[in-house]
């Protein structure tokens, strides 16, 4: 295996487990590694650190391990069970979803998820701590109310009913992140879940080349729950590395059809389309604050802006907005928006779809139409080059969604850019309010949910924040 041997003194960051070698920490490589190519990482005196993918570019090693010299060779299997075990303790995974799966060594620190607890190792204890300590509860609490009479035994379950979560009674969401990158230990990887089919995005050329292995894993740890593994890498892979990036199936169950497919989130039932939507085809990252919509939204006029299949929007209407107004510049998206108001039995009078600049359409519309907004853009900046230029653009677009609410209401702002702080875009908002001169609070200060684990040891992992703005 080639070694890649660090400056002396440049080893801190990875005794403190940060999963990036950087380029200039690097003092030799022994060999001539191919992008991809898992090497091993050693420090100037000798000891070993870690083992990783190798990369060009200034992270020159994405970290895999901190214990093996190798890979074992159930690693993938292992890890994807570690996941799923951090899902199942959040309240978003069924462990009857988890297939049993081969026994491994007694004692390894790489154990198999055990049905009665998580594995007791310290890398488990950080990823469940991190993970835990997301409001995971508002996900699990929101939902229809339940009965209060005891259960019948002697009653057979109705066919039209919602499936339930057995440990909870709420109605189940079937669609989760699965791996986070390196809030699961496994940078350059994303796999999001719908109901039994796995969408995979490899970031990285090492995790590429591991499709193949990545996928006889999910296999492994699903059994027969699996429907489909389907690689969408050909927007995030690199694409000067070379690589044939075609998406496809690496997998298909016997009977599945390649299809779009209705999923289930706290009852709400979304249509996902993995091939053509964006991402893996559906925005997991927000299910909490789309909750959190469905709260405020009663009685309430609502704009969702940057719309896309219409998350928000379905929660709004759910909690008992007035009507909604969804806005997004893709047609493909507002016909989803449609399709999923009627999925969920709203009258399509009670939303009214508008394929435009989302910003120009606020701009344009009346003062105090709106009693709760949403302002939820794609990425202003991808790079630290761009953040100048986003942070004044968070700040227009907030400025003018402050200035148009009605008196007494609420904005919804947020930012999915990983090189914006929560600092800066609390600044960025700041400046907005202080831009229009209307009495403005903070309710709340929101983020990712638990599957999209941030590794305590990798704080650039949290890259979703928001506010919740009252707005006088």
């Amino acid at each position: 295996m080639v070694r890649i041997i660090l400056k002396r003194n440049r080893e801190e960051s990875l005794l403190r487990f940060h999963p990036w070698v950087f380029s200039g920490a690097i003092a030799q490589i022994q060999g001539s590694p191919a992008e991809g190519d898992v090497v091993a990482v050693y420090a100037a005196d000798g000891s070993f650190l870690a083992i990783g993918h190798y990369q060009i570019g200034s992270i020159a090693v994405r970290v895999l391990s901190f214990e093996y010299d190798t890979l074992p060779a159930d690693f993938w299997e292992t890890s994807l069970r570690r996941a799923l075990s951090v899902r199942v303790a959040a309240g978003l995974a069924l462990r009857t979803e988890m297939s049993v799966g081969k026994c491994h060594k007694a004692g390894s620190a790489e154990s198999t998820f055990q049905q009665t607890s998580l594995s007791s190792d310290s890398t488990d204890k950080a990823g469940y701590a991190a993970c835990h300590s997301e409001r995971s509860e508002e996900s699990r609490s929101f939902g229809k109310p339940q009965d209060d009479k005891e259960p019948q035994d002697d009653k057979e379950p109705q066919d039209d009913k919602e499936p339930q979560d057995d440990r909870t009674g709420k109605e189940v969401t079937n669609c989760y992140r699965l791996v986070h990158g390196e809030g699961d230990n496994l940078p350059g990887l994303i796999i999001d879940y719908y109901d039994g089919v796995c969408v995979m995005q490899a970031h990285s050329v090492g995790m590429f080349r591991a499709k193949k292995q990545i996928c006889d894993a999910l296999k492994a740890v699903y059994g027969d729950a699996l429907k489909a593994v389907y690689d969408k890498s050909s927007g995030t892979a690199p694409f000067k590395a070379g690589l044939e990036l075609v998406d496809g199936y690496l997998y298909k169950a016997q009977g599945f059809e390649d299809q779009s497919q209705v999923v289930l989130e706290n009852g709400h039932k979304f249509i996902v389309n993995w091939t053509e939507g964006q991402k893996t085809g559906f925005f997991l990252d927000q299910r909490e604050n789309r909750a959190l919509v469905g709260r405020m939204a009663a009685g309430r006029r609502v704009l969702n802006l940057f719309c896309y299949t219409g998350g928000f929007s379905i929660y709004a209407l759910a909690g008992g907005a007035l009507h909604v107004d969804s806005v997004d510049s893709s047609a493909r998206a507002l016909a989803l928006v449609d399709r999923n108001v009627e999925l969920n039995g709203f009258d399509a009078s009670m939303n009214e779809s508008f394929c435009t600049d989302a910003i120009e359409f606020l701009r344009n519309s009346p003062q105090d139409k709106y009693d709760l907004i949403i302002v939820d853009p794609p990425a202003f900046a991808k790079h630290r080059g761009a953040l100048g230029n986003a942070l004044r653009a968070y700040q227009r677009l907030n400025a003018a969604a402050i200035a148009k609410v009605a008196p007494g209401g609420l904005v919804f702002c947020f930012s999915c850019s990983q090189v914006v702080t929560k600092e800066d875009f609390a600044l960025a908002v700041f400046s907005a309010a202080a831009q229009t001169g209307r009495r403005v609070r903070i309710l709340d200060r929101l983020n990712q949910p638990a599957d999209h684990a941030v590794n305590i040891y990798h704080p650039e992992g949290e890259y979703l924040k928001g506010l919740l703005l009252y707005v006088e």
